[in-house]
């Protein structure tokens, strides 16, 4: 079923539309989460809560790209239960890949003092866009669906070291960028 198809269900309170919602984006979902959480019970628990938020959500919201709204929603819940789950400890996972950017991004209390969050996510959209497509990609790969170094390495085909060398140089390309907008840092 397409896109607009499964919107126009839930539009219209239709039940079916969790299960055709699921049918076609379950298994984006289920990667998103175990890639997050690394516990495939967690996981279920944020995909299902994601599904509900999509249930009170739409309507109102007419999501452009139902992809990419749902993937939001299962990020964002995975992340919060991580945090909640893992206070005051650290693990790999969503952890070590937050810690990577910690120097490229200023601290949440200087975001909210310093800069509107509009502001910093116009520039770092801007800072995506001036560079390549495979870069793009990559930083997406790792920072936002938190792949692992060595799975885009395998992918890209190069070595583990290359890749970690590469995500470095992207790391700093965002904090020179962000640097160079005064408004920022």
């Amino acid at each position: 079923m397409e896109d607009t198809g499964i919107i126009e269900l839930f539009f219209s309170r239709d039940e079916s539309a969790i299960t055709e919602l699921q049918r076609k984006y379950g298994a984006y979902c289920d990667k998103i989460a175990n890639d997050l959480l690394r516990d495939r019970n967690d996981a279920q628990e944020c995909v299902n809560d994601a599904y509900m938020t999509v249930w009170d959500s739409i309507p109102p919201q007419r999501p452009e790209s139902l992809r990419v709204y749902l993937g939001r929603i299962v990020r964002n819940i995975s992340v919060s239960r991580y945090r909640k789950m893992h206070a005051q400890k650290r693990f790999n996972g969503v952890e070590v890949t937050l810690a990577e950017l910690e120097d490229c991004l200023p601290s949440p209390e200087n975001i909210e003092n310093t800069v509107d969050g509009n502001l910093l996510r116009q520039h770092l959209n801007e800072w995506l866009m001036s560079i390549p497509e495979e870069d793009r990609m990559l930083f997406i790969r790792r920072y936002w669906y938190g792949d692992k170094t060595y799975k885009l390495a395998k992918k890209c085909g190069v070595a583990d070291s290359t890749m970690s060398r590469r995500l470095t140089k992207l790391r700093e390309g965002l904090r020179e960028f962000l640097a160079g907008k005064g408004d920022i840092v």
